[in-house]
């Protein structure tokens, strides 16, 4: 009897142990120097994405032509959506036949996945929940606006709808472990999409309007004490105007207007949101980002997607959201360095899992990854054409992947964007300044004299003293020895090549013309491609 209580203690303490492996080294986050970069399969992960439309997940048949497109682009990761509505068709029951079907093609194909929740909110609307949530406004209550009228949104006041959602993420959540928690298919998860109120800053249903008179919550203004000296300065200025106040509504601490509204929503939406997240980390804690609709230029809240994720409202959803790693930027906007510097502060990664699917992501690419140390890049609507400027662009970070993952976090490592409007920027790494332009500026390609610029885009990374690795295109690059600065700086060696099976091949040295007799280096728009150089200085 007692061998038999110890083969059972044993047994159990062996299936603990088992469990605790298989979630140590599932995907996750880790701070590598001032960024936090994804591990996945024990080592650094660049998200290499392009994420599906709206509803090419919805059929085997229809996902069939297309990957061979993402094989094309050298993808390594695509984003797709869950929908709430598919998967539990009647309250209760669920059906992941076709998501697990999608799971084992893209395990086929030898690519990741990072599924996008579909739930209460899709660009705001709650265009994809459940009919027999639809179909139940009294239990299932909706936003309201200022005039009074229910909008085709969730309100997040209702216990109802989160207690809905909830109930079906943790399905999700329960059912991904079971499935793929030896595979590790899927690397992060996104709960919810595009959260927002429209077309008002804020709900007006009467849960929300009675919580709008009340105090504002003692866990943000904790938050707020707390934080002071490191909120950002949109939050801290409302702040600061009413006088730092730490009791009292939210007219009365933050002011009246639309702006106030808009945190107040942007409180609510992040507490229903850290429900979904907690519930479903505790399952299986996968890394999980939460995205925005970014603001149009002279738009007010209501106008654009009032109390998503954006940066100046970064406060709030941390206090409200702790479990969330990241906040996210969906660009269909231009300034991509002005938005993402706004998303890089207090230390929240930069992870794009949108972008407009255009002439510019190749080069915003390689800025990403090299300026910001990024988790990753995602065009949308990636299954709609092959687009030759990422597949070029992904097709350099891969074969850099082993020296870009090991100099993370030693200021080893810039990217440069250039087009028209920014023909010049300059870098520091080690001794060295170097000056990146839009090789457009020198006169002679084709392209030089339109109204509007390609955009140039490199990542440059140091190897050695003064040795450097420039991959991209449409820039000409000059250097100085900043801490040498009477010393000319020279081209020792030049050479194009590629990372073969981890080992560097060159293709050409190139010399003369290529390098204009060894006054820069050059890499033309189009021709995507790898040069290692070695200075030198000479008086």
């Amino acid at each position: 009897m007692k061998t038999k209580k110890i083969t059972i203690i044993l047994f159990v303490l062996i299936l603990h142990m088992q469990e605790l492996f298989s979630q140590n080294s599932i995907p996750y986050l880790q701070e590598i120097g001032d960024n936090t970069h994804l591990v996945v399969d024990g080592k650094p992960f660049i998200v290499l994405g392009g994420e599906l439309g709206n509803s090419s997940f919805t059929s085997i048949e229809y996902m069939t032509p297309h990957w061979e497109k993402f094989k094309t682009m050298n993808l390594n990761t695509i984003l797709a959506p869950v929908y709430w509505e598919l998967i539990e068709p009647m309250e209760g029951q669920f059906d992941f036949e076709l998501l697990d079907k999608l799971i084992s093609e893209t395990r086929k194909n030898d690519l990741k996945l990072i599924i996008l929740w579909f739930g209460s909110w899709k660009n705001s609307m709650s265009s994809h929940v459940p009919s027999w949530i639809k179909q139940n406004q009294a239990k299932y209550p909706r936003a309201v606006d200022e005039r009074g009228v229910s909008q085709e949104i969730l309100t997040p006041f209702s216990k109802d709808n989160l207690q809905a959602d909830l109930n079906a993420f943790k399905a999700l959540m329960n059912h991904i472990k079971k499935v793929d928690s030896e595979h590790q298919t899927i690397i992060m998860v996104q709960p919810e999409n595009e959260i927002g109120m429209l077309p008002s800053a804020r709900d007006y249903h009467p849960l929300a309007n009675n919580l709008f008179k009340e105090q504002v919550p003692s866990e943000l203004v904790d938050y707020l004490q707390k934080n002071k000296e490191n909120l950002v300065p949109e939050f801290l200025n409302v702040w600061r105007k009413n006088g730092y106040k730490t009791q009292g509504t939210w007219e009365e601490i933050f002011g009246a207007g639309y702006g106030t509204d808009e945190l107040f929503m942007a409180w609510y939406f992040a507490k229903f949101t850290e429900e979904l997240t907690k519930a479903g980390k505790e399952i299986y804690p996968l890394p999980m980002f939460v995205n925005a609709a970014l603001i149009r230029p002279g738009k007010i809240p209501g106008e654009y997607p009032s109390a998503g994720p954006l940066p100046h409202l970064m406060d709030i959803w941390k206090a409200g959201a702790p479990s969330i790693d990241m906040l996210s930027p969906d660009f269909y906007t231009p300034d991509f360095e002005l938005w993402n510097d706004l998303y890089v502060r207090q230390k929240n990664p930069l992870f794009v899992p949108e972008h407009r699917f255009d002439n510019t992501v190749g080069a915003k690419t390689l800025f990403a990854i090299g300026h910001y140390e990024a988790i990753g890049f995602s065009p949308f609507g990636i299954e709609n054409n092959i687009n030759m400027e990422l597949a070029n662009a992904y097709n350099l970070i891969e074969q850099l992947n082993p020296i870009i993952t090991q100099n993370f976090g030693q200021n080893k490592i810039e990217g440069v964007l250039l087009d028209k409007d920014k023909i010049l920027t300059t870098v520091v790494l080690g001794d060295y300044e170097f000056s990146f332009k839009n090789s457009y500026t020198l006169g002679w390609e084709a392209g030089a004299t339109k109204d509007i610029w390609d955009s140039g885009g490199a990542i440059i990374i140091q190897s050695g003293t003064n040795e450097f690795y420039i991959a991209g295109s449409g820039v000409v690059v000059t250097f100085k020895n900043w801490k040498k600065r009477n010393t000319i700086v020279g081209i020792l060696k030049c050479e194009e090549g590629v990372f073969e099976n981890g080992k560097w091949k060159v293709l050409r040295h190139l010399n003369g013309d290529q390098t204009h007799q060894g006054r820069h280096i050059r890499i033309s728009h189009g021709n995507y491609s790898i040069q290692r150089i070695q200075l030198y200085e000479y008086e």
